[in-house]
């Protein structure tokens, strides 16, 4: 009977979870359940994105560009299921742009794996700069060389650089380099100098005068058994 009792209270927690869920999702502006399901809204482009192998369902609700959120119920059996994102294209070289900055404020669930995270695209693909802003679950950055543990090893550690504080990863998922920035310490909410940091780069010689392309935020989760909320409360890209 304990097992009983367990298990309904359980079911009843996720049924309640689920109908809040819809009732969120259908009182949206704009929402979509398909895999490549995309919005646009004021220059910036919604992504369902659920693009991982074993990737469970995921639907994706909007108010704006700057208020949305997904619910995602991917299973633990490791690797990147989605990368449910706001995209703002901004196709400008470095030298051509006086600014470049973010600002970003997010709830995230305390259980799964992910990371809350800039995905920043230069040269045509070529270069993807992440920025990890809180993560959670023993997800890591893609990096060239691992520690006898498994540990990915930053080339510099506590780097100050666009308003926070990072350890910084290279490395490459096969199609092109990857530089990572993990924040030292979690936060669900902030202002990024992007341009500081896609310049402080440069300065190291890792790329050149590099067009950036898509300046993208977003979740890239791992794991949500159950089902997950994640909620954007507001973003927004700038530059000139």
């Amino acid at each position: 009977m304990t097992f009983r009792r367990k298990w309904l209270t359980k079911a009843v927690i996720m049924i309640a979870a689920f109908f809040t869920f819809v009732s969120t999702a259908y009182a949206a502006v704009w929402w979509t359940s398909d895999q490549w399901g995309n919005w646009t809204n004021n220059g910036y482009i919604l992504y369902n994105n659920i693009w991982g192998s074993g990737a469970g369902p995921q639907t994706l609700w909007a108010n704006s560009y700057s208020n949305w959120g997904v619910w995602a119920n991917h299973p633990n059996t490791g690797g990147i299921k989605s990368y449910p994102n706001a995209t703002r294209y901004v196709n400008k070289s470095l030298s051509s742009l006086s600014s470049l900055t973010s600002s970003f404020n997010v709830t995230v669930p305390g259980s799964g794996a992910y990371a809350t995270a800039y995905d920043i695209w230069a040269n045509n693909h070529a270069y993807e700069i992440m920025l990890w802003m809180n993560y959670r679950g023993g997800v890591k950055p893609i990096s060239y060389n691992w520690d006898a543990s498994g540990n990915p090893v930053p080339v510099q550690t506590n780097v100050s650089v666009g308003g926070h504080t990072w350890n910084v990863y290279r490395g490459s998922n096969g199609a092109n380099e990857v530089i990572s920035f993990v924040r030292t310490s979690h936060t669900s909410s902030g202002t990024v100098n992007i341009l500081a940091i896609m310049n402080w780069i440069r300065n190291k010689g890792w790329f050149g005068n590099v067009t950036i392309g898509e300046v993208q935020f977003g979740y890239e989760i791992t794991s949500s058994a159950g089902g997950l909320d994640f909620i954007t409360n507001s973003f927004s890209i700038n530059f000139q």
